[in-house]
Formats: C-alpha cells, sequence, structure tokens
C-alpha cells in the first residue's frame, strides 16, 4: 500500500498532524497554522486514524482500514470525526481544542490470520505490534496496536475487541475471522517543529 511507503518517513507526521488540527479548528471557527497540502504523496490513496487525548485519556478515535481515497482527504475526514462524531463523546468544543493531542496512524494493508482454534488465533498475535480486525457476520471491530499498553495479556486484549464488536467476552465460533495490520504513528507532543496555535479568536 503507498501509504507505507511515506509513513517510513520521519517528516510525514510533521505534515499529517497540522492538517489533522487545521481541519478541527476550521470547523470550530477558529485561525490556524498554514498547512502543506500540495505535496505529491498526500494524492496517494492511504488509511489513517486519529486520534484525539486530554491529559492522556482518549477524547475520540476514528479511521479509515482500508485506502480507499486520497491520505490528504482520509486525515482531513478522520480528524474531523473524532473530534465532532465519535458516538462514545460529546462533539468537541472550541474551549477544548488548546487542551487536545493529536496522533496519527497509517496502516498497512490488512493480512488474515489463519488459525485452528481461539488458542491457536491467540498465540499468534504479536503484542505491541498487530492492529487487530474482528469480524463476525455483521459485527466488526479493531484496535490499533496502541491498545496493547492497556491491554497486554492476548486473551484480555481479545475478550475486549469482542466486547467492542457487540459480542460476548467469552464468545468464539469457526465463522469468526481476523485480520492482523501494522501502523506508523506520530503525537503531536513528540514533534519538535509543532506548528503554533493561536489561542484566541481573532476580533471580530
Amino acid at each position: 500500500m503507498t501509504q507505507t511507503i511515506h509513513s517510513a518517513s520521519s517528516d510525514a507526521g510533521k505534515v499529517l498532524i497540522p492538517i489533522a488540527r487545521a481541519s478541527i479548528a476550521q470547523a470550530l471557527g477558529k485561525p490556524h497554522a498554514k498547512t502543506k497540502e500540495d505535496l505529491p504523496w498526500l494524492q496517494d490513496k492511504g488509511a489513517s486514524f486519529v486520534t484525539l487525548t486530554q491529559n492522556e485519556q482518549l477524547r475520540g478515535c476514528i479511521g479509515t482500514l482500508e485506502a480507499h481515497r486520497p491520505l490528504l482527504i482520509d486525515v482531513k475526514a478522520n480528524a474531523y470525526a473524532a473530534a465532532f462524531q465519535d458516538p462514545r463523546f460529546s462533539p468537541l468544543s472550541s474551549d477544548e481544542l488548546d487542551d487536545t493531542q493529536i496522533e496519527i496512524s497509517l496502516l498497512s494493508a490488512m493480512q488474515a490470520i489463519a488459525f485452528a482454534n481461539e488458542s491457536d488465533a491467540l498465540a499468534q498475535l504479536q503484542p505491541g505490534v498487530d492492529g487487530i480486525v474482528l469480524e463476525f457476520g455483521r459485527y466488526r471491530s479493531t484496535f490499533l496496536p496502541q491498545v496493547w499498553e492497556q491491554l497486554p495479556d492476548a486473551r484480555l486484549f481479545m475478550a475486549h475487541l469482542k466486547h467492542k464488536a457487540g459480542l460476548s467476552p467469552e464468545f468464539w465460533d469457526e465463522e469468526l475471522k481476523l485480520y492482523r495490520y501494522t501502523v506508523s504513528k506520530w503525537r503531536e507532543k513528540d514533534i519538535t517543529n509543532e506548528v503554533e496555535v493561536l489561542t484566541k479568536y481573532p476580533a471580530t
């Protein structure tokens, strides 16, 4: 997938995070720094997740599992959705923006995991490395690799993933499908040349 090539660049996060922040700021009517949107690789198809946190606590997370649109559009749309359309949270307010940190993850292509039973599936998971997609009929959920930090045990990780999909944590069926992917990720606070964010509205 195209995004895998560009995610290897340490500069990608310095481009993508300001784009995500600008998308949210613009929706709130707040000023934002100029972003670099004319780079050719931003027009390549890419799959991203945008995660918002406040004081290290989740405030929103929305993303795309498979690349189907230009990365620029994908990041903008997911940033907006994480801020205003995550059903687990109320829409982000203007007053919250400056206290909100942004993290962007670019996903690799998904690979199906072949397994005989749940124990076999659990044995194949790579804590801290794998993002996992679970599918069973109309039920579907995913955890980014970052979730291993809170759920380092594979069995517990899987139980929470099933619960997120709307299934019982003990559920298992031979028709259940699992896919793995990896991510390249950047956190706003780790980027040295962060874009300056204005904290006040311009006078009107």
